[in-house]
């Protein structure tokens, strides 16, 4: 499997870290859409939310304990978003799993 953010989290492709531990990996996104944009991954290949299961869901609510604290050392007291895209209509153009932590600004709604 030839999966980039699996190639992140493996070291095999440099990345901006923030956060790291056994499960997740937190990183600078590349093409950043707020002052603050940072990606939050598994280190664990799951391919989107539509293979989230009762096995590995664990992996969601360590991600939505995480991200409040990462928000915190990132200076983000006014608030964030955090943001999953799944699947090519759902905007997801990477087949890994991950989480948009977005801040630093006023959000709009509805995104554009």
């Amino acid at each position: 499997m030839d999966c980039v953010f699996c190639n992140i989290a493996n070291g095999e492709i440099p990345s901006k870290k923030v956060y790291e531990d056994e499960k997740i990996l937190a990183f600078h996104d590349l093409d950043p859409k707020a002052p603050v944009h940072i990606l939050i991954i598994p280190k664990q290949h799951i391919a989107s939310a539509w293979e989230i299961t009762g096995e590995n869901s664990g992996i969601i609510s360590y991600i939505f304990e995480k991200a409040p604290q990462l928000a915190k050392e990132l200076g983000l007291a006014g608030g964030f978003r955090l943001v999953n895209n799944c699947g090519n209509d759902g905007g997801q153009t990477v087949q890994h799993l991950h989480f948009h932590l977005l801040g630093g600004r006023s959000m709009e709604w509805p995104p554009g």
